[in-house]
């Protein structure tokens, strides 16, 4: 069984980061990812909130900090973890798809997932129409109509993508403002992108495609039918915190793990950081909880 001083699951902003600063540490390091590096930050369009860059997309950075962390620790894709077991006071037994491994420390970076809208017929119509990642499903739809469904950022930036690749796009949005970042807000408008107010997605309709979605305001609780190519999904995310709560960790109510300033849990030798945990769901916060996550292990590892 190869031993580590930390594992870090997950290997979006916080996991790389977490991993980078681990590794200069001298510590020997693991990053264990289901998926391909990244995480959801491969699916961020742009971002021009990031220091050092005026804009600049996920994938891009991703890419720029997934080099930067090799240097320092080893990466493990497509290895996704199905079980963690805490043995003594301090061994983690760490149990992929592929390997069981050894850590002294582990750091959840699990982040989060897309959550459904619920409308009859999103799931029949994934993958023919219905969508939740602008970036990766985006280019299918250039030149056919659109809805984006939500009011946050990340629905903005995907409104604000589609629409710059050529989508003929409309946002749909269950209250009377958005939530989004002021800047976003001013580009939507910039690009008379239009948004109807106090609405839902009540159905989602077609045959082979998806052609059509019934609208419902939720003031006057008319409906209508709306002619459309793809619905665009993004109403926020649902942490994964399965690892988490097998172990114990405390979780809040809507399921975020709950840390000290440190990034540590009230699980000794458990820590955790970016979107799985609470707080801000920005990107260079994902960073900066990452970094005191890997720093906090350090200190105690000297303990």
């Amino acid at each position: 069984m190869d031993e580590y001083d930390v594992i870090i699951i997950g290997s979006g902003p916080a996991g790389l980061t977490a991993g980078i600063y681990a590794g200069r540490q001298g510590l020997k390091t693991l990053i264990l990812e289901k998926g391909l590096t990244g995480g959801a930050g491969l699916t961020v369009p742009n971002m021009e909130n990031y220091p050092g860059f005026e804009i600049i997309t996920g994938k891009q950075l991703i890419e720029y900090t997934k080099a930067q962390a090799l240097k320092y620790t080893q990466i493990k894709e497509l290895e996704e973890v199905n079980g963690v077991e805490i043995k003594g006071k301090n061994e983690i037994i760490v149990s992929s798809v592929k390997n069981e491994y050894k850590a002294k420390k582990l750091i959840i970076t699990t982040g989060t997932t897309h959550r459904k809208l619920g409308a009859k017929g999103e799931d029949e119509f994934l993958g023919r129409g219905v969508f939740y990642c602008a970036v990766c499903d985006g280019p299918l739809f250039v030149g056919k109509k659109i809805v984006v469904v939500g009011g946050g950022n990340t629905a903005a930036q995907g409104a604000l993508f589609l629409n710059s690749i050529g989508a003929y796009v409309a946002i749909v949005h269950r209250r009377g403002e958005l939530r989004a970042e002021t800047y976003l807000k001013e580009k939507l408008d910039k690009e008379e992108i239009p948004i109807m107010w106090d609405t839902v997605v009540e159905e989602i309709k077609g045959e082979m495609l998806l052609n059509s979605v019934t609208l419902r305001n939720v003031k006057d609780n008319t409906t209508n039918e709306y002619e459309v190519d793809g619905v665009y999904i993004a109403i926020g995310e649902s942490p994964n915190n399965e690892i988490a709560k097998s172990l114990g960790v405390e979780i809040d109510k809507p399921g975020f793990i709950i840390t000290d300033k440190s990034q540590r849990t009230n699980v000794k030798g458990i820590y955790a950081a970016g979107d799985i945990s609470i707080g801000v769901n920005q990107w260079v916060v994902a960073c900066g909880e990452g970094a005191v996550a890997a720093l906090s292990a350090y200190d105690d590892l000297q303990k």
